[in-house]
């Protein structure tokens, strides 16, 4: 089957292994787990156990998965109906029983807060819950077709991996993994936004509202702007809360900044291309956000404890 220039079942065999694997959303798992890690470093950069840290991301790697075939399940018929999704698992009907992907996203949903409660604590467990129900009932049965702020209330799905890492490593939400949990909060909005933009025919095929004007392009870009400039206070209330050391500081301002001035054309001016230059730096910029957090644990003396 060729849909929307997918390579045919001829060329390309079927592999129940590797559509699981793709409902899984590997790459949006791995970001997830890497935010976990970024806020269970900050919490305690020095003393960091390594067994601990190792529950905590194959945890919520079975959490995120089950709630990425959720959301599969959920949209099936969303993605169908748009180019960029319409080669899916589920929506080319490459496995036909969508109850075996429910019953597994499911299951491991409900594994990783398992495991999380019992073998780290169920605080951690608790904000592993918050993500997947913000993510699975929130945000994509609730809000996704309704309303235009399905990404600002969704975005908390990302921020829950902060939290879970936090409780993780010490019990609590400390100050600074909640100004963390903001920062990746504050994220969502411009990363997706950007998308939107860039795939404004393709959402308003499939009747998603996902930019905050749908009718109102040159709006939506002034709101990606403001959003992202949002990034900078959020790094310096991470600084404030004296989680990290000053040169991680500066790293945080810089890389806000320069989101701000790659977006900062779609005040004047909505174009793919600029809205392509934002979408592709947004992933880059999470990622190297939680490198330097994740390089203030010596800085602040770490590599002790349980390394």
């Amino acid at each position: 089957m060729t849909t929307g220039g997918a390579p045919s079942s001829a060329a390309r065999p079927p592999s129940i292994g590797r559509d699981l694997f793709q409902l899984a959303k590997p790459g949006i798992t791995a970001l997830i787990c890497l935010v976990a890690v970024g806020g269970f470093v900050l919490a305690d950069p020095r003393s960091i156990d390594l067994v601990r840290l190792g529950i905590l991301v194959g945890a919520g790697a079975a959490a995120s998965a089950g709630s990425a075939m959720l959301n599969h399940y959920l949209d099936r018929d969303i993605d169908r109906r748009m180019k960029r999704t319409r080669a899916r698992p589920l929506a080319e009907a490459r496995i036909v029983h969508g109850e075996l992907v429910l019953g597994l996203g499911l299951g491991l949903l409900a594994a990783g807060i398992a495991a999380a409660s019992v073998l780290l604590n169920p605080l951690t467990g608790f904000s592993i819950l918050l993500g997947g129900l913000t993510y699975v009932v929130v945000y994509t049965l609730w809000l996704e077709r309704r309303s235009s702020w399905n990404i600002v209330i969704g975005g908390f799905a990302g921020s829950a991996p902060a939290l879970a890492g936090g409780a993780a490593a010490v019990g609590m939400w400390t100050p600074g993994v909640l100004a963390f949990a903001l920062l990746v909060f504050l994220w969502t909005p411009p990363h997706f936004w950007s998308l939107a933009l860039l795939l404004k025919d393709d959402y308003q095929r499939a009747g998603l509202p996902m930019l905050p004007k749908m009718g109102d392009v040159p709006f939506s870009g002034k709101v990606v702007v403001v959003s992202a400039a949002l990034l900078v206070p959020a790094a310096l209330l991470i600084g404030w809360t004296g989680a990290i050391a000053w040169p991680i500081l500066v790293v945080l301002i810089a890389l806000g900044l320069a989101f701000v001035a790659l977006t900062l054309p779609l005040w004047h001016e909505v174009t793919r291309p600029i809205a392509r230059r934002g979408f592709l730096y947004s992933g880059p910029y999470l990622l190297f956000v939680i490198l330097a957090i994740v390089a203030n644990a010596p800085l602040l003396g770490g590599f002790r404890g349980g390394w």
